[in-house]
């Protein structure tokens, strides 16, 4: 057993060396510590193997490797009491190949909110050999997310079951709005309940808190300064955090950003489009091939989209014995649209569908929900909207959500059900806490350069977000020309090269520097 390192001092810790699992380890407090918090940033770690803090089967293979090693982080449920309850952030680390040339750990977030870090960490760290040598990966599950404790829990796998097989919400007459709302209240309710410490978690979930979060895992893994890849939601947590503490940056990697200073509607909206600008991109290849479902003109082919999917809202396909709805039908195109790797299993999908069948389009959204073949799922989509509903400003005006929903159904008319805008409120309108974030342009002075990747073609974080979120940041901008979310640590050799390059030596790419695959 190791204990009682040097406080401060720095891992000593390779493939021919590491400890025997469990082991303890203290390596802080390091760098700066906030007045009264110095028990949490100089917390000894437990570190032991990672097969148990998986929470779902897409996580298991990853945290079986026996190279990684994973602990819990304790912090207080509420910064503003620190002496009062705590909770326990799930942690992973896949030490340095190199003691020698270890610079320190590189902490990565998947994004969401709401997805588990662990296995993405344990992923990535396997695609460049000198990031690997110089770093420790390390991945961490936000509070309330995946192996941190608690974790949020709303519906149960049944209801969350029945909630997908029902398409009552596109009903947008009075009495379709009054039923819809009492479904979203309800679920707000059940989130309260259901989730350990209640309204108190849920008022503590936020951004504005895993910044802190991150914070207290940097000095207890014993760095002075924050190393970081976000992707996707996980650049706003990086871009949270450069203004909580922009003095104990030493580099950001901000990969598919979200606009610091955009509004939730204006979000909803531009990513409404970016949906759209990859349909469109799908339909362009998908035309070519004489095994095309929406067929070989593609100013036709919105038109065959919408025969195909629309009619499932009153006469789901049964796949299983479980019935595939619009909603589960528009999941899954979606969750296709975010790489052109699964392009080919939307044809199958929609070709499918010709002949009333189900089976790749459910599996398409059971991916996107985390659905297990055991039937189970993951708490994500539950902290997902716990997550959400603290962040940002609540639309809860009947007029402005129809407005919004208007705007939408213009910017993806492939998401369009054929009915009225709605005015439905939805869960966070009825959330029992207030939101602790709103979107504004972040003060960062003192902040060392930051790297933001922006992808031309990206579908859930449109590339000009990326182009406003460097600027906010005054930090470089680095743009890969293609249709897909996120890019970096993902075997494109530019944008992979430049970004290590940047994490290493702190050296930004050239200014208009552009990667293609």
């Amino acid at each position: 057993m190791l204990v009682a390192l040097a406080s401060g001092c720095t891992s000593v810790i390779d493939g021919s060396s590491a400890p025997s699992l469990p082991f303890e380890e203290s390596l802080g407090p390091a760098g700066t510590v906030p007045a009264g918090l110095d028990t949490f940033y100089a917390q000894r770690l437990t570190w032991e193997g990672c097969s148990d803090y998986a929470t779902g089967e897409y996580d298991g293979e990853a945290l079986a490797d026996p190279a990684v090693q994973c602990t819990h982080l304790t912090v207080p449920l509420d910064y503003a009491k620190p002496d009062g309850d705590t909770i326990k952030i799930g942690v992973l680390r896949k030490p340095a190949s190199s003691n020698k040339d270890r610079i320190g750990s590189l902490l990565v977030n998947p994004g969401g909110p709401g997805v588990a870090g662990l296995s993405t960490a344990a992923a990535v760290s396997s695609e460049n050999s000198s990031l690997a040598q110089r770093f420790d990966f390390v991945g961490f599950d936000p509070r309330g997310v995946g192996s941190s404790e608690p974790d949020v829990e709303c519906l149960t796998d049944q209801e969350t079951d029945e909630d997908r097989a029902d398409d009552s919400e596109l009903d947008t007459s009075p009495t379709g709005t009054t039923k819809t709302e009492q479904q979203a209240e309800d679920y707000a309710a059940k989130c309260g309940e259901r989730t350990e410490h209640g309204n108190e978690m849920l008022a503590n979930i936020g951004t504005r808190d895993v910044v802190k979060d991150m914070d207290v895992l940097r000095s207890a893994l014993g760095d002075d300064k924050l190393t970081y890849v976000g992707y996707s939601y996980g650049t706003r947590i990086g871009a949270a955090y450069a203004e909580a503490f922009p003095k104990n940056v030493r580099a950001l990697v901000l990969d598919g950003a979200v606009d610091p200073t955009q509004s939730a509607t204006d979000s909803a909206v531009a990513q409404g489009a970016g949906f759209q600008k990859a349909f469109d991109d799908f339909v362009a290849w998908c035309v070519d091939r004489k095994d095309c479902a929406l067929g070989r003109d593609a100013d036709a082919a919105l038109g065959r989209f919408q025969e195909l999917i629309r009619p499932l809202a009153e006469h789901p396909v049964d796949v299983g014995g479980r019935p595939l709805s619009f909603e589960d039908a528009t999941t899954g195109v979606i969750q296709a649209l975010y790489s052109q790797q699964l392009w080919e299993h939307l044809n199958t999908g929609l070709n499918e569908l010709r002949q009333q069948q189900g089976a790749t389009l459910m599996s398409l959204a059971d991916l996107y929900l985390e659905r297990g073949t055991d039937g189970e799922y993951t708490t994500t989509q539950d902290a997902f909207t716990a997550i959400h509903c603290v962040d940002d400003t609540r639309v809860t005006d009947p007029a402005a959500i129809r407005e919004l929903n208007e705007r939408y159904k213009e910017a993806a008319p492939f998401l369009d059900d054929g009915n009225p805008p709605g005015s439905a409120r939805d869960a966070c309108a009825f959330w029992p806490v207030p939101p602790t974030s709103s979107p504004h342009l972040p003060k960062v002075e003192g902040l060392a350069p930051v790297l933001v990747i922006s992808t031309t073609g990206d579908p859930a974080t449109p590339y000009q977000a990326g182009v406003s979120l460097a600027k906010s940041l005054k930090g470089g901008l680095l743009t890969y020309e293609a249709t897909q979310h996120t890019v970096f640590l993902q075997g494109n050799s530019c944008v992979d090269d430049a970004g290590a390059t940047y994490l290493v030596d702190g050296k930004l790419p050239a200014e208009n520097t552009r990667c293609k695959p």
